[in-house]
């Protein structure tokens, strides 16, 4: 899914020109004609705003006023302020105001889209920051994982209802989908927020380790003990402790732990009296604990104990709304780490993405951008920075062959915004009435067919029932890649 850009504004008109090119240029884009309704759509539940364009001088509330609003209501996404007039006054208070840049009505296409990606990789690369920030502080919360997939978004509603309590919460889902990331948004949400939170991975102990690590030893208990441990129930003390794959904790440590839960006390090994904590445990797993407790490996008093409030994450493949925004950002992370001038991803590339099932999840897709980055030559990620992605799908498209693409995308004549959404009939005759070449035919349907499926070449020749190598020979063979060779001497920005 493309970035989702909000345009604000009291003229039909404007709001109707500004709409028109933010499509053109990729976006997904929705409309408000106040401030007050922009505030509204904001606010709503599961909105997700990657940019808003403001006009200044609206009726009832005017720009600075929404923008004071939204920083009252602690509202990050990133505002493009629009004035008619253009006075230094205005333009001024408005970026003082938290406006990440301006414009100056009539804005031509170029400027505007120049704005639209520096306004959106500024913020990508902000809130990244923002989450390193807050994850190392103890302070990530759910606002700093946004989603577009309803699957997801109901388990934050569940995570958000359980943060506001002290209740044990047990997160479920497959490996990489991002489990101890949602259990620090809990603690960062709750009464426990800036305190400690410790992570233990349970089934990366060794089980002679086990209780140890976990509750701490004195000096001299056992052969190798030089030095005092507290353990992490006690370093924990007044905040989380998170347990991580607790499904692979051994049997023997599984009553201890029993006994530390209900007890609110560790009993270190080698100590003459039990230590007393206070923390709030989250754990995780990624296995089936019922099928573990009919299979006797873990026990069922301990299941009930953590289970009271489970919550399960979806798979990536669940969530495919939420590739591109991941993709970007992991971009935009991986980009700045590796000094590297990379400022996007094609619409092809996050195509090729979202198709793929990631069995490793957002894990997997992380590591895929990394290597991309790493690995990228241009200033763009396409589908060949994938290789062994296009490769498990069964596919591969030349950098050529996506270049082309794009340039017959930018080629493509916009249609109108009232047909966007239906389906243009192709005329059979031409002028003088005529039959029209079946050629002419054929050019036409592929045209629309990209223009469609927003030039995601494979789609279009499963649509189109013919292989995607026969796609690519047809548009030769119509004449639509020479086409594509003279409109590549537009400027890369255009192009891009």
């Amino acid at each position: 899914m493309s970035a989702v850009i909000l345009i604000v504004d009291d003229d039909p008109v404007q709001r109707r020109l500004l709409e028109a090119q933010a499509r053109r240029f990729g976006y997904e884009a929705r409309t408000a004609e106040d401030g007050a309704e922009a505030l509204e759509a904001l606010t709503a539940p599961g909105a997700a705003y990657d940019l808003m364009f403001l006009d200044l001088a609206m009726p009832k509330m005017d720009g600075l006023a929404v923008l004071a609003r939204m920083r009252e209501l602690g509202l990050q996404t990133p505002v493009i302020v629009q004035t008619a007039n253009g006075s230094i006054e205005a333009v001024v208070a408005a970026m003082r105001a938290g406006a990440a840049d301006f414009v100056v009505k009539p804005v031509g296409p170029e400027r505007l889209q120049v704005s639209i990606r520096n306004a959106l990789r500024a913020e990508a690369l902000e809130g990244e920051i923002r989450r390193m920030a807050r994850r190392a502080s103890g302070a990530l919360t759910f606002r700093d994982l946004p989603t577009r997939a309803p699957a997801m978004a109901e388990a934050m509603r569940l995570g958000e209802r359980a943060a506001a309590s002290t209740i044990p919460v047990l997160i479920e889902g497959e490996s990489g989908v991002g489990k101890e990331l949602f259990a620090r948004a809990i603690a960062g949400s709750g009464e426990r927020r800036g305190k400690p939170f410790v992570a233990v991975n349970c089934g990366a102990i060794p089980p002679h380790l086990v209780e140890s690590i976990l509750f701490g030893h004195e000096k001299g208990a056992f052969t190798g003990a030089t030095d005092r441990h507290i353990g992490k129930f006690v370093e924990a003390d007044g905040g989380t402790l998170f347990l991580d794959e607790i499904g692979e904790l051994p049997p023997d440590a599984q009553v201890k732990l029993l006994r530390a839960l209900q007890e609110g006390e560790v009993d270190p090994v080698g100590a003459r009296k039990p230590v007393r904590v206070d923390i709030r445990v989250l754990s995780a797993t990624n296995r089936d604990l019922v099928q573990r407790v009919k299979a006797s490996a873990f026990r069922e008093d301990l299941y009930y104990r953590l289970s009271v409030f489970p919550i399960r994450l979806p798979p990536l493949r669940s969530r495919r709304a939420d590739v591109p925004d991941l993709a970007r950002r992991f971009l935009t992370r991986f980009a700045a780490e590796e000094n590297r001038p990379i400022r996007d991803i094609t619409p092809q590339a996050i195509a090729l993405l979202e198709r793929f099932d990631w069995p490793g999840n957002v894990r997997q897709l992380e590591n895929a951008v990394f290597r991309a980055v790493v690995l990228a030559d241009g200033d763009m990620l396409t589908s060949a920075d994938f290789p062994q992605i296009a490769t498990l799908l069964g596919e591969g498209v030349s950098a050529e062959e996506e270049a082309a693409t794009a340039a017959l995308m930018w080629d493509l004549e916009e249609p109108e915004l009232e047909t966007r959404v239906a389906a243009p009939a192709l005329p059979l005759f031409d002028a003088e009435g005529a039959l029209r070449p079946i050629d002419q035919l054929e050019a036409d349907a592929i045209r629309y067919a990209i223009r469609h499926l927003g030039g995601q070449m494979s789609e279009v020749a499963r649509r189109l029932g013919i292989g995607r190598s026969t796609l690519y020979r047809r548009l030769k063979d119509l004449g639509l890649d020479e086409a594509c060779g003279e409109r590549d001497t537009r400027p890369d920005e255009a192009v891009a």
